[in-house]
């Protein structure tokens, strides 16, 4: 038994040479498979860093092959996919831009080809840059914000469709600022409750076929992401607002994307499961 308010490192936090310090715990010596999800074939984006990477490896070592893609961090995929091979499952790293309608297809097709099938198709891969003061957003970032974070969905939805059995399942990723949006996030707030709405709506369409949709919400994590994400000051005291007075890590989300993928949550369709140390 752990007790959650000291399992992990509490601010405050530094970035050191670019990277986040400490490092976020991905699962890499942490996270032990139970065959939960033996024999699946899986699509991840963004399993290069941080939850999507987090997720992939949770997963392989749950028993499932694990495609996933990156958008430009080569180096961190060849970590994800060396986890993945060392659970002893295929893996497979796709380089995507989520933004572009044709890459999505394709990134679905090669993980068809790579691991023999695809049955759960998790989507974590998102954008965000935060301005200040919405006469500043340009609408070049807009429309990238939301090209990446929503209209992918669709795209990657649509292509895995055609290969999704029965009992198959989406999962998407949200935020708690699809709830709570902070004043310098409007347009990835936005996307975030677009995504809530998205997955509610096809968890409707696709009950029927008996394939399952839900959403995760992260609160604040500690990923490599983060020195892209705010300034100095704001990184050193991140998550100390929450109850448990820190910011989750990678490998304390990745089960609820095993739970909602597995027959576990054979009842759970249109859900959006937030995850963010008592935040509400």
């Amino acid at each position: 038994m752990k007790n959650p308010l000291d399992q992990y490192p509490r601010p405050p936090f530094q970035i050191v040479d670019g990277e986040p310090d400490p490092t976020p715990d991905h699962g890499e010596d942490t996270y032990v498979g139970r065959g939960r999800l033996d024999g699946r074939k899986v699509l991840l984006t963004g399993g290069n860093s941080g939850i999507g990477r987090a997720a992939a490896i949770a997963m392989a070592r749950e028993g499932a092959d694990v495609a996933f893609t990156f958008h430009s961090d080569q180096a961190g995929a060849d970590g994800t996919l060396e986890q993945i091979e060392r659970a002893g499952r295929t893996g497979r790293a796709i380089k995507l831009d989520a933004s572009d309608e044709q890459e999505c297809y394709d990134a679905v097709a090669e993980t068809v080809a790579a691991i023999g099938g695809l049955d759960t198709l998790v989507m974590v891969a998102g954008y965000q840059n935060n301005v200040d003061d919405i006469l500043e957003l340009e609408t070049g970032q807009i429309e990238k914000t939301f090209a990446t974070n929503v209209f992918s969905l669709f795209w990657l939805s649509k292509a895995a469709l055609a290969h999704i059995p029965a009992g198959g399942t989406i999962i998407t990723t949200s935020s708690i600022q699809a709830e709570k949006p902070s004043p310098d996030k409007l347009d990835y707030a936005g996307t975030k409750a677009a995504i809530v709405n998205f997955t509610k709506g096809l968890a409707q369409q696709l009950a029927p076929k008996g394939i399952r949709v839900n959403s995760v919400a992260p609160g604040p994590f500690w990923t490599n992401l983060q020195p892209d994400a705010g300034d100095d000051e704001q990184l050193r005291e991140f998550g100390a607002q929450t109850p448990y007075g820190r910011p989750g890590q990678p490998a304390e989300i990745a089960s609820t994307y095993v739970y909602l993928a597995s027959d576990d949550a054979s009842y759970t369709t249109g859900a959006t499961i937030l995850v963010a140390g008592g935040s509400i």
